[in-house]
């Protein structure tokens, strides 16, 4: 059994970070919403509270009941949380005179202590609060400062309880992943043993005893999530896995036969179906992004439906939905943060499939999965694969699709990736794209003025998609490739490149 850290969300945009940070050093998370904790808590050996747009001040402020959790197990507050350990404990917060946002630096550091080895006067660390503690709770003792933060950290004497009012999460915190594993490895005990190879092995166990010499039907995408789920169950199951390839008629140019082709070599047992017209046809006249999402995610389920009735007794449908799926999707397990988009991946079928869900990669972050990936032995061509949105091309297309609009932008797009891979820049991108836009602009070609489309370039750095800078791609890479697109696609005049993060922009425009 691993050690567990249980993660209590109360609608910080950093409670993912949390959970990923703690993973990175081999110690297995989970976020749980603060209003809906597990009812057992003996599988947690540690507690981490989230920050918060709430202040503790406030009516509305999220108020969980940790009388089964402070002062029984170790127990760490960060920014709201530690504010929560003050304000309910016989301390008191206060507005600040200024709001404390932003880089700041340890001022004071008191010696010889435990959690706070390796961090030193003059450590940078990352604030993001209104509020501050003015008084620490009782029995507690201040561990640092910055110069605006006197109570930075502190700890409560008697108890493995600490507060901090800074985000180790982040990477501007720059010592905070030693933080987090001096509070979890040298305070609380955890042993670091959530490794891929753990993982495997564990999973390919309960999805054999699950699954037993059941049928399962796996939509594959040529992605890396589906496709390191397809080894998982392969390596469970063997030839009870029925894997199909769907061609919705929005994915990359030659993309259906070229994937079809890599999976001949990984032992799986594939279907193609080339479903692009029916695709094509419920998207007709459709507008509006998030319907255009759950008509492809309601043809892909009777795609399915369909093809189900044709592998006799299949009894499951697998699906490559990981944790930030789960996390955008349902709010944080259910919590107080806000919904961001829906994904045709995740939730229930429809009552008539009569298929179970399994989902192999539930519990991963995308660089988790490649990490699985790698030491399952996959093609790292198809692990270093950028993501791919499952409506495909049909949410980089803004406003109606026509087979016409997806013909113009599988080549703008074959002449932006292909050109990455040409310049060397591929595997520097973790994502790129194109998106057609839904207006025209004036343009001259020759002697005659043109009032054709034009089509924005996207390439983003990020390491599991809930954050994303924009890649200072070469100028001269950007002039080639508008030049190309434009004088080699008929309908296209005018090249622009995005230059938003994440937030406040999102990766894909729909």
């Amino acid at each position: 059994m691993h050690n567990n850290v249980l993660i209590l969300d109360f609608g910080s945009q950093y409670t993912q970070l949390i959970a990923r940070r703690v993973r990175e050093l081999n110690i297995y998370s989970e976020i749980k919403p603060y209003n809906n904790p597990p009812e057992d808590l003996s599988e947690y050996q540690a507690v981490i509270l989230s920050g918060s747009p709430f202040s503790v001040r406030g009516e509305d402020a999220p108020h969980p009941d940790l009388s089964q959790i402070k002062g029984k197990k170790p127990l760490l507050g960060i920014c709201y949380g530690a504010q929560y350990l003050s304000h309910f404990n016989g301390g008191n917060v206060a507005p600040s005179a200024t709001r404390e946002y932003g880089r700041a630096n340890l001022s004071y550091v008191k010696e010889n202590e435990v959690f706070l080895n390796g961090l030193g006067e003059g450590s940078q660390v990352w604030m993001s609060h209104s509020d501050t503690i003015k008084e620490l709770p009782a029995g507690a003792v201040r561990l640092a400062s910055t110069h605006d933060v006197e109570n930075a950290a502190f700890h409560i004497e008697g108890e493995d309880t600490y507060g901090i009012q800074f985000h180790p999460e982040v990477y501007h915190t720059t010592d905070g992943k030693k933080l987090l594993e001096n509070f979890l490895v040298k305070i609380a005990g955890l042993k670091q043993d959530w490794t891929p190879d753990a993982f495997i092995e564990t999973t390919v166990a309960e999805l054999k005893e699950k699954i037993g010499d059941e049928k399962v039907i796996l939509g594959l995408s040529g992605g890396v999530d589906s496709s390191v789920a397809a080894m998982l169950l392969h390596k469970a199951i063997g030839k009870h896995l029925h894997c199909i390839f769907v061609n919705n008629g929005l994915l990359r140019k030659n993309e259906f036969e070229s994937v079809l082709d890599q999976y001949k070599h990984m032992g799986l047992n594939v279907k193609g179906v080339d479903a692009s017209a029916r695709f094509l046809d419920a998207l007709k006249g459709e507008s509006e992004p998030e319907k255009k999402r759950k008509i492809i995610g309601r043809v892909f389920i009777e795609v399915f439906d369909d093809e189900a009735h044709k592998v006799e007794n299949a009894k499951w449908l697998a699906q490559g939905t990981i944790y930030p799926d789960r996390i955008e999707s349902v709010s944080a397990s259910g919590g107080p943060s806000a919904t961001i988009k829906s994904h045709h991946n995740v939730g229930g079928l429809p009552d008539y499939m009569k298929l179970k869900i399994v989902e192999p990669l539930h519990l991963l972050f995308k660089d988790e999965v490649r990490r699985v990936g790698r030491n399952l032995g996959m093609d790292p061509a198809i692990l270093g694969r950028h993501p791919f949105p499952g409506p495909g091309l049909g949410i980089r297309i803004l406003g109606d699709i026509t087979a016409e609009k997806v013909s113009i932008l599988q080549e703008v797009d074959a002449i932006f990736i292909d050109g990455l891979k040409k310049w060397g820049l591929y595997d520097k991108v973790w994502q790129a794209g194109a998106m057609l836009l839904p207006v025209n602009s004036v343009g001259v070609m020759g002697d005659e003025r043109t009032y054709e489309k034009c089509v924005a370039l996207r390439a983003v750095e990020s390491t599991d998609g809930m954050t994303a800078d924009w890649v200072n791609l070469p100028y001269e890479f950007l002039q080639k490739t508008s030049n190309d697109i434009i004088n080699k696609v008929k309908g296209v005049n005018r090249v622009v490149y995005d230059i938003s993060s994440k937030p406040p922009a999102t990766i894909e425009w729909e």
